[in-house]
């Protein structure tokens, strides 16, 4: 019994020692509970205030190239139809487009409109010519790029009328404004609506009425041209007059070429201008009256008639050079 006592004793005193070294046993933290941490935000900061938010936006895309609808585009004597469509499924937005035009002799393009249409009709298109065309879409980022190009070929040919915006008020206009009527017994100047710049135009003007052996005059003339003198009494205007029995040409109030031949009621006084010639001649009843009567002459130009209230004619455009010219160049 006493040694059961003695081993028990000893086993006691042994596990309280175990006891008091577990007990002392504490876990220490390598770091501190804090941490010692310290933001530079000042990089970041001026990137910041670096920032352009309008280049930003640039990351947005422009708008994708028009496509030109080439069966609805036309072309009659001087004026141009144009139709064009977005891209289908583009992503970028389109809030308007930007229609060009070059000056039908291979020159710079300019701009002819700006807006959100898609179609645009183009007048005063000089014949004998070709045009190119373009077009190109905006958004608030930028213009995309051009559509394909198209070529517009202007007639060779002229068609015109007498513009009533550039008539004496003395004359009255009628038969779809190819027919000219003065009121007044003083010469009064009809210019037609369209200019003449590039190529060789023929056209004709019948005799309706023709009393009291009055002197029209025919040719053709700038805007600047006096309305209320026969034509060719300024520096603007280059025509021939002609009475029942001769004609004579006139510019700047120079009368010269004197030549027999006159006309009636009836009659047909022809005018071909050649613009690759620079020279103007005439024709009474297909027959050439004279020689050419100018030369040197650089349009564009407007053609044009001076009347009394006693004669009556009427215009007739979209005719070909007559056969006695063409005869000659050959």
């Amino acid at each position: 019994a006493l040694i059961w006592s003695q081993v028990a004793e000893a086993l006691t005193r042994r596990l309280q020692q175990h006891t008091e070294q577990w007990t002392a046993l504490g876990f220490e933290a390598r770091v501190t509970a804090a941490l010692d941490l310290v933001l530079d935000s000042e990089p970041l900061l001026q990137s910041i205030h670096q920032l352009d938010f309008t280049q930003r936006q640039a990351l947005s895309p422009v708008p994708a190239a028009p496509i030109l609808q080439l069966e609805e585009c036309r072309l009659q004597g001087s004026v141009a139809v144009l139709a064009w469509r977005p891209q289908p499924l583009a992503p970028a937005a389109v809030e308007g487009y930007l229609l060009e035009l070059d000056d039908g002799t291979g020159g710079e393009f300019r701009e002819i409109y700006t807006g959100q249409e898609t179609l645009c009709t183009v007048d005063g298109l000089h014949f004998s010519s070709t045009y190119k065309a373009r077009v190109k879409a905006y958004n608030k980022v930028g213009a995309g790029p051009y559509s394909k190009t198209v070529l517009l070929q202007t007639s060779d040919v002229a068609w015109f009328n007498f513009d009533t915006k550039a008539t004496h008020q003395d004359v009255a206009l009628s038969n779809g404004d190819t027919t000219a009527t003065c009121m007044s017994f003083d010469d009064r100047l009809v210019l037609a609506s369209t200019p003449l710049a590039r190529g060789v135009h023929y056209w004709e003007l019948t005799i309706d009425r023709y009393e009291g052996q009055p002197d029209p005059a025919f040719g053709v003339a700038r805007a600047e041209a006096s309305r209320d003198a026969m034509l060719g009494r300024d520096e603007h205007g280059w025509a021939m007059y002609v009475d029942n029995n001769r004609s004579w040409f006139i510019h700047n109030n120079q009368h010269t070429g004197r030549a027999e031949g006159g006309i009636g009621k009836g009659s047909t006084v022809g005018v071909l201008l050649d613009l690759n010639k620079r020279s103007l001649s005439f024709f009474i009843d297909e027959m050439q009256q004279g020689l050419v009567a100018f030369l040197g002459l650089e349009g564009p130009f407007y053609p044009a008639v001076s009347l009394n209230r006693n004669v009556q004619v009427t215009l007739h455009t979209g005719l070909e050079v007559p056969e006695i010219v063409l005869e000659k160049d050959l």
